[in-house]
């Protein structure tokens, strides 16, 4: 493990307990785990199914973003997804975002760069969805303060993260439908402030990653993928009712959107893999703002992380058991050529990517 992996690692563990601390502090365990042995599991199963239908409405996302780079059928980025999942689970700083793409170019030559470029499309449209399901119930907002688990203002946390969400969402929808002018500023930046010994290969990568926005150039598209983006945490958020149905409370959907979307937002904020504390302190949180009790809410919401990171996990781990990645000399050598064909190309780096404005 390299020094930077290993700090990364234990600023993750830290936040991890400190989330961990301010989620399980004043917590009754004995009350909380008579609440999970009591619970009605039955309700798992309904909620694992919707939350997989989910998972493959993921997989066409992906292949509708990947389709001006490359047309893969769905049921074969529905494996790719599920062990990025895993990856994410078991790895620290969503490394299973990097490892679905280095699995998509080993098994369909397309370029990291340029796919990665697509994981954070995804990533950003999430981000935004999110914060329109906390947007969608400010008035229940402003009732998660100090007093049910949450410090400062999540209301003004919400809006400097959507501020920051849409303004990279902006900068991507303006480099993708105007593209050229965006190569060009691109070019002149990476020469001006890149050595020249990395000075072609950075911009190698750079050119490879526009390419992966190019399936935001049209705004029917991007509407497209804001839809299904919807769709996907909808069905992740019916996931959350099911799961409810395993205890004896009940708080409406539209409060299970927003306890979706401020617990996924913060599992962006670095910890111990599995989003451990981060995803837990949270969402017990939202429900205490509702009036659950305490141990109801901590047995809810460690049940329903279990049955979130279990079911995905094992089936990302069985898809990699099956066609594992071929790691090592094979894959390197075809990454530092598929490098050397990009930086060769690129006598022009304007012409690298079509501009479908102009046939």
């Amino acid at each position: 493990m390299t020094p930077m992996k290993r700090w990364q690692t234990w600023l993750g563990i830290v936040i991890s307990i400190v989330f961990l601390y301010f989620a399980l502090r004043g917590l009754h365990l004995d009350e909380a785990w008579q609440v999970v042995k009591n619970a009605r599991y039955i309700w798992l199963l309904p909620g694992i199914a919707v939350y997989f239908i989910g998972v493959y409405v993921r997989a066409w996302r992906w292949h509708y973003l990947l389709r001006p780079l490359k047309k893969i059928p769905t049921r074969s980025m529905f494996p790719i997804v599920t062990i990025g999942y895993m990856g994410n689970n078991i790895f620290v700083a969503r490394a299973g975002e990097v490892l679905r793409a280095v699995i998509l170019k080993d098994r369909y030559e397309v370029p990291v760069s340029a796919s990665l470029a697509t994981v954070i499309v995804e990533r950003i449209f999430d981000g935004v969805v999110m914060l329109g399901f906390v947007f969608l119930n400010l008035g229940a907002v402003s009732h998660l303060t100090g007093s049910s688990g949450f410090i400062g203002s999540i209301r003004s946390l919400a809006i400097w993260g959507a501020v920051i969400f849409f303004a990279v969402l902006l900068v991507f929808l303006l480099a993708a439908m105007f593209p050229k002018p965006a190569e060009r500023l691109i070019t002149t930046i990476v020469n001006k402030v890149v050595p020249s010994r990395i000075r072609e290969k950075t911009l190698g990568i750079v050119l490879r990653f526009m390419s992966g926005l190019e399936s935001l150039r049209s705004p029917v598209d991007a509407l497209m993928v804001l839809i299904t983006t919807v769709i996907i945490w909808l069905f992740e958020t019916g996931k959350y009712w099911f799961v409810m149905h395993t205890f004896d409370f009940e708080v409406s959907f539209f409060a299970l959107m927003l306890m979706n979307g401020i617990v996924n937002l913060a599992t962006t904020i670095p910890s111990a893999p599995g989003y451990i504390g981060t995803f837990d302190a949270p969402g017990i949180a939202v429900l205490v703002a509702y009036g659950v009790p305490r141990e109801m809410a901590t047995a809810y919401t460690l049940v329903l992380h279990a049955a979130l990171w279990f079911p995905i996990t094992i089936l990302g781990a069985y898809y990699y058991l099956r066609q594992p990645l071929r790691w090592g000399k094979q894959v390197t050598a075809e990454s530092r050529q598929e490098q050397e064909q990009d930086v060769g190309s690129q006598v022009d780096p304007l012409e690298s990517v079509p501009d479908k404005n102009n046939p």
